[in-house]
């Protein structure tokens, strides 16, 4: 297929199985300060750093994507705040017409110091991963972390104003599946939302059995029912979350289930590597190389739409996660973007 001499670029992106496409996903960086044992190796090989997307190149990709319908963006990483200058980027995407949110995942270690800047350019939602509230484990799980400095980003966060703040914790059995409710806890006296997240098989990352350390949403809902009271809500910001609410109080429950509730038939998103590559599934190699059709034509935003509007012929149903096999999907989450 011949990505870059499509007919004129469509005013939004369906796939061929009638999905539409509103969300992009776009991971600046693979390098981050932690080692998160569900998320790299711990001597991670890092890309070279010539082989990344420039600033530049990342701001005229989303512009294209948000020219083809596409509302949300999420910056991700990596650590995307470790990102040289990566404040340009978040100022020229919050000003694109026709982009409804901006929305950034991190680790919070560096919040503190540019969580102020961030809204100010049209961040509106922040995801912070925190899987654990004990020190000890939180060094344990990231290999390196200071607990302490993700509190910090958060009474930064919650400082600078943000529509939502929401905790991203992976639960992994025998790791930090009996800190649910205390997770919970924490999100409900903070007034912000939480996620648990069923780890996804992405790289060879040898610290644990992943299919042992398997602890399902059904599990985690089930622990909470002893605690909460859940209710369900239609409630969806453009992700794949299925929230619950807690009756009289603000915060939302989220659960992010590949393995027992695949979210694949409803599935509106793309990513875009931090070295160009646009994966049109996480749990796929279908991709198109858009750093190639950037490079190969300069200033040319309609030659890099076509490309977009052609890729959508290749995405997938869906993924083929198997916890009982060696991955098939041999980069890393931090190589893949967060």
């Amino acid at each position: 297929m011949d990505i870059q001499n499509q007919a004129q670029s469509p005013s939004e992106l369906i796939d061929r199985y009638r999905r539409r496409v509103s969300y992009l996903r776009i991971s600046v960086t693979d390098r981050c300060d932690l080692r998160c044992v569900y998320c790299m190796s711990e001597n991670m090989k890092f890309l070279p750093r010539e082989s990344l997307l420039t600033l530049e190149e990342i701001i005229q990709v989303g512009r294209s994507f948000v020219d083809l319908g596409v509302h949300k963006i999420r910056i991700t990483g990596g650590e995307p705040l470790h990102r040289r200058d990566i404040l340009k980027v978040f100022r020229e995407l919050g000003e694109l017409d026709g982009l409804r949110e901006l929305a950034l995942t991190t680790n919070g270690t560096q919040l503190p110091k540019f969580a102020h800047e961030l809204r100010e350019a049209g961040v509106s939602r922040i995801n912070v991963s925190l899987d654990t509230l004990r020190p000890d484990r939180y060094t344990a799980i990231t290999r390196n972390g200071r607990i302490e400095r993700v509190f910090a980003g958060l009474d930064a966060a919650q400082d600078a104003g943000f529509s939502r703040i929401k905790l991203n914790a992976v639960i992994l059995k025998n790791r930090n599946h009996d800190e649910i409710h205390e997770l919970v806890a924490f999100a409900i006296e903070r007034g912000i939302d939480i996620s648990f997240i069923e780890e996804m098989p992405l790289g060879v990352v040898g610290d644990h059995d992943r299919a042992e350390c398997y602890y399902s949403s059904d599990q985690i809902r089930e622990d909470l029912g002893a605690h909460y009271t859940l209710v369900p809500t239609a409630e969806n910001t453009g992700g794949p979350s299925r929230y619950f609410r807690v009756p009289g109080v603000e915060t939302r429950i989220g659960f992010i289930s590949p393995h027992s509730h695949n979210f694949c038939e409803t599935c509106n998103r793309v990513r875009l590597t931090s070295e160009g590559r646009l994966l049109l599934c996480l749990g796929q190699e279908h991709s198109v190389d858009l750093r190639r059709v950037v490079r190969g034509n300069p200033g040319d935003d309609e030659a890099l739409k076509r490309a977009i509007v052609a890729s959508m012929d290749i995405k997938p149903r869906g993924h083929d996660f198997n916890l009982h096999e060696a991955p098939v999907i041999f980069r890393h989450m931090n190589h893949t973007g967060g």
